[in-house]
């Protein structure tokens, strides 16, 4: 089932989704400072891409939660608000819950990408 729906995901957006991201950190891995930001750009895309079955796993120390502090006040709220808002209304249809729910795991991620890791959940 999971395997549909990230088909079925991937057709409606997440290529989109995914390819924006991946730009985004080619962009940013043209400068060296830029370097970090576009590895976490890269982690976006890759659960933009096929968001079912993976989960997010943070396991950062004091040094991701600073960096973290720092995305959330340049642009980590602003990607978060985009994805909420993407998901209220697919959580208005009952049919959309299940994407509805991957926008919110999309969400927490682009608030907080420093020290969390995509796995696959079991």
């Amino acid at each position: 089932m999971q395997t549909l729906a990230n088909i079925i995901w991937f057709i409606f957006g997440g290529v989109l989704g995914g390819l924006s991201w991946m730009l985004a950190g080619c962009l940013m891995c043209i400068t060296i400072i830029g370097i970090p930001v576009g590895k976490q750009c890269f982690k976006l895309a890759k659960l933009a891409f096929f968001p079912f079955g993976k989960e997010i796993v943070y396991e950062g120390g004091s040094v991701s939660l600073f960096i973290n502090a720092l995305w959330i006040l340049l642009c980590g709220w602003e990607l978060a608000a985009g994805y909420v808002t993407l998901a209220l209304p697919y959580f208005a249809s009952i049919i959309g819950i299940p994407v509805g729910y991957q926008c919110l795991k999309l969400a927490r991620l682009s608030l907080m990408p420093f020290g969390a890791e995509v796995v696959e959940s079991e």
